[in-house]
């Protein structure tokens, strides 16, 4: 079974957070964090932030005006090496000012040791570097930091445990993610976070179904139950349409569930199938596709071919009403021919997605496909992702078309303020709506009319009584 921070380890959490609170009593000490990458990362800091808080700590609106400061960084995309250390360098001369403030650096890339410690070396200003298997581990650095001074460097190899009971400040809004597993086992030959996340581990269900009531109780109305593949989570036995169905059934009062990643490997039709049967599971799944070229799928170590994910999106399409996919593309993977990258345009054509987000591949150091030959320039890659994009700039408001007429609900997330003021939120599949209405209804689920479509979004109007 997975590796699980015990008991006695989490007391021990809470009594340095306790110590921290009764050193720094008085002091006011406030905290900034700032979070690059995905939504893991996001949860991350949230953890980072309830620690901080039951410490004693305030959140600082401003770095200027914090005393400490922690970059929770990502190493997924190009160019995040010289973002964070660009960041981390404008730091110098707010410790000058603040001779108290705390600085530290964590998450995914910190995990890579050999650009930690480069970090490390060069910023001599920088107090704490932790890679992302120390978050248990914070309170007790903290405390460390604050009574001896002495910098600290934490990167320790691990495949990762699961956490539970670590206090959480979570974003505020109506809509959450609740993470039910942690890690990869796939191991793309283009990704790196099998290495800085660790192994999969699933979370119990009972555990997550816990969260999901509280966070329910708390006032948000979404939930996103979220990991690096879904599809994949497993405990005890416990699949994921199975979990699915325990969450929906066991809290009925959440209005929406959603999840992400789903890998296309893992896609079964019981998950499918949960989707069509469960009324308050949303209709919308995100499935990376990364290559419409075979050849290209198999170098990636996808497993699965483009004939497979084709049959997915049909299996999807003809048995979850209205639903939408969204989905990864990589162009410019080593190797990449001009016919390769026509399949994988031609790929887009066919399945008409939602929303595409799209990348020039980039090497990730310690990835097999970084030491790959046939290497393709960046000229290449970038007249690539040109084309591409300008074929979704067609095939995505083509697929809006249909929704013209369409009348579903949307929980409205907030006011879009350029030109006149509109309000906006999802539908169950993840269109975005624009209509007219009153902020008070922020938060709140309404009908809508589409009357027509911009580019990835469409805009109507509140379903008064008499049109229903």
């Amino acid at each position: 079974m997975n590796n699980r921070i015990t008991e006695a380890e989490l007391g021990e959490c809470y009594k340095a957070l306790d110590r921290i609170r009764a050193l720094t009593e008085g002091l006011g000490l406030r905290y900034y964090i700032e979070t690059y990458g995905c939504q893991m990362n996001e949860h991350d800091s949230e953890l980072l932030a309830g620690m901080l808080i039951q410490a004693g700590y305030a959140k600082a609106e401003t770095k200027a005006d914090a005393d400490l400061i922690l970059f929770n960084t990502c190493c997924v995309r190009e160019h995040a090496e010289k973002r964070t250390f660009g960041n981390v360098g404008f730091i110098k001369e707010l410790k000058q000012q603040n001779p108290r403030l705390l600085l530290g650096v964590c998450g995914c890339m910190m995990q890579q040791k050999e650009v930690a410690k480069r970090l490390y070396a060069r910023f001599p200003f920088v107090d704490l570097v932790f890679g992302t298997h120390e978050l248990k581990n914070f309170p007790s650095m903290l405390e460390e930091l604050l009574m001896e001074r002495d910098r600290i460097f934490r990167v320790s190899e691990s495949d990762g445990e699961v956490i539970e009971g670590l206090p959480i400040e979570r974003t505020p809004g109506f809509s959450t993610f609740v993470n039910i597993m942690y890690g990869c086992n796939n191991f793309c030959t283009y990704c790196i976070v099998p290495y800085v996340r660790g192994r999969e581990r699933s979370r119990k269900p009972e555990d997550i179904i816990s969260e999901v009531r509280s966070v329910v109780q708390s006032g948000y109305c979404e939930v996103t139950l979220l990991g690096q593949n879904v599809n994949s989570y497993n405990y005890g036995g416990v699949t994921f349409p199975q979990l699915l169905r325990l969450v929906h059934d066991a809290v009925p009062e959440l209005p929406r569930i959603r999840f992400m990643t789903s890998h296309p490997k893992d896609l079964s039709d019981e998950l499918i199938a949960a989707m069509a049967e469960l009324g308050r599971v949303c209709k919308h799944i995100h499935l990376p596709v990364q290559s419409g070229s075979d050849r290209i799928l198999k170098a990636m170590n996808r497993r699965y071919t483009s004939s497979d994910y084709l049959k997915l999106v049909e299996k999807l399409r003809s048995s979850v009403r209205n639903v939408e996919i969204t989905t990864d593309i990589i162009v410019g993977f080593p190797g990449e021919t001009e016919e390769d990258f026509e399949a994988t345009c031609e790929l887009v054509r066919r399945v008409g997605y939602s929303n595409a987000y799209t990348f020039a591949y980039s090497p990730r150091e310690g990835t097999i496909a970084a030491a790959m030959e046939d290497q393709i320039p960046e000229a290449v890659k970038k007249e690539r992702l040109n084309k591409l994009n300008a074929i979704l700039l067609e095939t995505i408001p083509r697929n809006n078309e249909k929704y013209i007429g369409f009348t579903g609900d949307i929980l409205v997330e907030g006011v879009d303020h350029r030109g006149e003021p509109l309000l906006f939120g999802k539908l169950s599949n993840f269109k975005m709506v624009y209509v007219q209405g009153d902020e008070g209804l922020i938060g709140k689920t309404v009908r809508v009319k589409v009357d027509g479509f911009r580019f990835n979004s469409l805009f109507g109007h509140i379903v008064k009584e008499e049109e229903e």
